[in-house]
């Protein structure tokens, strides 16, 4: 089937609004104002060039900012993010399997300008490490995919329950499992089920929390915490305990490890309050002691446009 409708799902303008309440600008440093002012001209520039090259397709489209929707979204052929990695996470997470979706990175980080201002302040942009465009090759990378040039990957998500109870987000990075206060210590149990069955011992933890992330999430804050990067399209979950306080040295290798695709994890919930953070700080599902999360691959996959260098190679 031809793509006909086409969904522009925008990064809000006021993403790059660095004011206080009084109007007055945080930033001191002349530089940083006019780093943050571009970032915010080059993101409009950015929306005004998409649409225009849309206008130029003989295709139906739309154009929505990500503030404005919190629905599901329906009744398109192809989503395109236009923003970073975060506005494709956002609108992912409106996506059931069967609508495919680009990302176009509307900010790329410029080296040059890394190296310039280094030494003064974080110069960086997007990463967009999922997004398959850019402004510079959008009108390419979408009339490819209108002649049917290139096919969308499946990227493995992952589902959450709380008491046997599905929540309606669906994660694309990782989940993150912790006391609402980053300093207080979070309680729990954890082990390993497949078919029902066990096929780990419990672990018994006391630590700042449980990261559990996706292949796609594995090359970010799970790689950071000392993870390992996964093929971009495993179906495995990569779990890991973040800090953990054990006086129990033969329990200390079964703090970081893999979920198989016919595995699921069984978290008990010993701490007061918990909050779930979904792929970053939002969505959020609260959870309080007693509480029992499972967590498993067993979701809709993603149909997304790669970039070419995440595409595995064909032998």
């Amino acid at each position: 089937m031809g793509i006909r409708r086409v969904l522009l799902f925008l990064k809000s303008l006021d993403a790059y609004s660095f004011h206080r309440s009084n109007g007055a600008s945080p930033a001191t440093n002349p530089k940083v104002l006019d780093y943050l002012n571009d970032r915010s001209r080059v993101h409009k520039d950015a929306i005004e060039f998409c649409k225009n090259v849309l206008q130029t397709k003989l295709i139906d489209w739309d154009a929505t900012f990500r503030s404005n929707l919190s629905r599901p979204i329906q009744n398109v052929d192809l989503v395109v993010t236009l923003g970073g990695d975060g506005t494709l996470l956002q609108a992912s997470h409106l996506l059931d399997d069967s609508i495919p979706i680009l990302g176009v990175n509307s900010d790329p980080t410029r080296p040059q300008e890394v190296q310039e201002f280094g030494d003064e302040f974080d110069a960086t942009r997007s990463t967009g490490y999922l997004c398959a465009a850019t402004v510079k090759n959008f009108e390419q990378v979408l009339s490819n995919i209108l002649e049917g040039q290139r096919t969308p990957s499946e990227l493995s998500r992952m589902s959450v329950h709380v008491n046997s109870m599905p929540l309606s987000t669906y994660a694309l990075n990782d989940i993150l499992v912790a006391d609402p206060c980053p300093a207080s210590v979070s309680r729990f149990s954890f082990r390993i089920r497949k078919d029902s069955q066990s096929s780990s011992p419990l672990v018994n933890c006391r630590s700042s929390g449980l990261r559990v992330s996706t292949a796609a999430g594995s090359s970010a804050a799970m790689l950071s915490a000392g993870g390992f990067p996964m093929p971009i399209l495993s179906k495995d979950l990569q779990y890991m305990v973040r800090e953990p306080i054990s006086r129990d040295a033969s329990q200390l290798n079964l703090m970081h490890g893999t979920i198989k695709p016919n595995q699921s994890m069984d978290i008990d919930w010993y701490t007061k309050d918990g909050l779930i953070f979904i792929d970053g700080s939002h969505p959020v599902h609260p959870v309080q002691h007693g509480d029992i999360i499972q967590v498993s691959s067993h979701a809709p996959a993603l149909k997304i446009f790669l970039p070419n260098h995440l595409l595995p190679s064909k032998m």
